[in-house]
C-alpha cells in the first residue's frame, strides 16, 4: 500500500486489523470498535460513532453522520492533532474530559495514508498491554 496517497476509510480498517491482537468488536452498546488485545479485556482505540446532537455541522446544524473516535495517549497528543490545520481532527466539548479526537471519514483524505498510520498506531499503543508494545517493535525493527 502507498503510504503518501490520501487516506480513506478503508485504510482506517486494514490498519487497525494489520496492528497486533486487534479485533473488530462493539462499545458504547453496539458501535463497531477496534479493540486491543482480543477478547474481554480488549480496550477501545478506534470507535465508529453514532450521530449525536453533541457534534454538528456548523454550517447545518446536522449531527455529523461519520465520526471516528480516536484515542489519545495524552492530552498534548490530542492538542497537538486539533491543532494542526493541516489535519482533518477536531474535538467538541462532550470530549473536554477524554483523551481523544474525532474525524470525519469524509475528510480522511485530507492526509496521507502515513499520517493516518501513524495516529492510529498512536492510538493503539495507547491502550495496548506494555507485552504487544514490546512485539510491535521487534516486529518494525528493520532486518
Amino acid at each position: 500500500m502507498r503510504d503518501d496517497r490520501p487516506a480513506t476509510p478503508d485504510d482506517v480498517r486494514e490498519i487497525c486489523l494489520g496492528l497486533p491482537d486487534v479485533e473488530l468488536g462493539t462499545s458504547w452498546g453496539d458501535r463497531p470498535t477496534f479493540k486491543v488485545p482480543k477478547g474481554p479485556k480488549g480496550k477501545g482505540f478506534v470507535l465508529y460513532r453514532s450521530p449525536h446532537a453533541t457534534a454538528v455541522d456548523p454550517v447545518t446544524g446536522d449531527p455529523f453522520t461519520d465520526l471516528l473516535v480516536i484515542h489519545t495517549g495524552t492530552p498534548g497528543d490530542k492538542q497537538a492533532l486539533v491543532d494542526d490545520p493541516g489535519l482533518p481532527f477536531f474535538t467538541v466539548p462532550h470530549f473536554d474530559r477524554s483523551n481523544a479526537v474525532l474525524v470525519q471519514q469524509s475528510r480522511l483524505g485530507e492526509m496521507t495514508v502515513a499520517e493516518l498510520r501513524e495516529v492510529l498506531t498512536e492510538a493503539w499503543f495507547a491502550k495496548a498491554p506494555k507485552r504487544l508494545h514490546a512485539e510491535y517493535l521487534r516486529d518494525e525493527e528493520p532486518g
